[in-house]
């Protein structure tokens, strides 16, 4: 239920009017070795404003058959919550829009074994993740996620 009202809110925040978008021009943190992971990222939302980085998450939920496999480097801040259906954790990283009013979040699944809460950031800490956009069915729904490799803290 949790997971559902989450979803529903990020879907929610799609009809936010998104105007005066402007990209940065420095270079990620970190860069091509972000989140310990030598890949090159086809979509880089680290370059972007962050009105930017919010309508292209929000583009990517909307149209997730145009980004299937490529490999995403996004950062934002952590977030993680527990669903007592699924008796599973999942993690998050969440790009607020310019004026801070809405948010949207991306799930993101971290390969190999690692222990909550020791191996992961703090709750809302700044975080930096490079991946391929993938999707999973699960309780008869489809979720996309990030599949990533490590995860680099950047302040």
């Amino acid at each position: 239920m949790k997971k559902t009202i989450l979803l529903l809110i990020v879907f929610c925040s799609f009809s936010v009017f998104i105007a005066g978008c402007a990209g940065k021009d420095a270079s990620p943190p970190g860069g091509n070795n972000a989140a310990g992971n030598e890949k090159n990222a086809e979509v880089d939302l680290t370059l972007l404003s962050s009105t930017m980085i919010y309508a292209q998450v929000s583009n990517m939920l909307a149209n997730p058959d145009e980004y299937m496999g490529k490999t995403i480097r996004m950062n934002g801040l952590y977030y993680s919550s527990y669903y007592d259906m699924t008796k599973t954790r999942y993690h998050y990283v969440v790009i607020e829009d310019a004026t801070a009013c809405c948010a949207q979040g991306l799930e993101f699944i971290w390969n190999g074994k690692h222990a909550y809460p020791r191996d992961y950031p703090e709750e809302n800490a700044k975080i930096e993740i490079i991946g391929v956009f993938d999707s999973y069915d699960e309780l008869g729904k489809t979720y996309y996620y990030i599949d990533i490799d490590g995860i680099l803290e950047v302040g």
